[in-house]
């Protein structure tokens, strides 16, 4: 959907790129298993804990993808976790990230549209959790804090130099009431693009 309006629009003077990074879960023969250790293409190890968390996993792939075209600015989407469900609610996903200016810019552009953010704290502390004693960082932590652990995992992964902006929407994506999908988040990223060509 934001691909579509972006390109649409044809912005000048700005390259977008649209990342894709999408898995099914699901059991075969050459799966991995917890306790594996799996290296990523940026050269981080990772200890595998939990198999049910592969989004996190593929999402820190296209990370490290993007990290070659050398982007100024990285916002990531995805259906993450159950914790950004239970804290948010069907109207608001967690909003995380390493630039305050662009987290404020992609919070008015969800108000713009109506497809809300709200921040969470990116707390450091919180990467305690994921320590491995196999690898650079576990891809899971504990139960508490599971949206900021996420994040904070896929911080290992985020362009250097680049602003980012990690959007968590997992309870936002699907009208239980009326049965289908809502769109959430193709607005977003187009009015974030909007202005970000504003600020160029």
């Amino acid at each position: 959907g934001a691909a579509r309006i972006v390109a649409a629009e044809a912005p000048r003077d700005v390259a977008v790129h649209f990342v894709s990074a999408v898995c099914e879960n699901a059991i075969g023969s050459n799966s991995y298993r917890p306790g594996d250790v799996v290296v990523a293409s940026n050269g981080k190890t990772i200890e595998v804990v939990n198999t049910d968390a592969e989004g996190r996993m593929t999402l820190a792939d296209a990370l490290c993808y993007a990290a070659k075209l050398k982007p100024d600015i990285v916002i990531d989407m995805a259906t993450l976790t159950g914790g950004q469900v239970v804290a948010m609610g069907p109207r608001y996903g967690a909003l995380l990230g390493n630039d305050d200016a662009l987290l404020e810019l992609v919070q008015q552009s969800g108000r713009a549209v109506d497809e809300l953010v709200w921040p969470l704290p990116l707390e450091h502390e919180y990467c305690a959790h994921m320590k491995s004693e196999i690898a650079d960082v576990k891809h899971l932590g504990g139960r508490q804090g599971v949206a900021i652990e996420a994040a904070l995992f896929l911080e290992h992964f985020v362009p250097t130099g680049a602003r980012w902006a990690h959007i968590d929407m997992a309870s936002t994506t699907w009208d239980f009431k009326g049965g289908k999908p809502t769109g959430y988040g193709a607005k977003l990223l187009a009015e974030v693009v909007h202005r970000v060509l504003e600020e160029v």
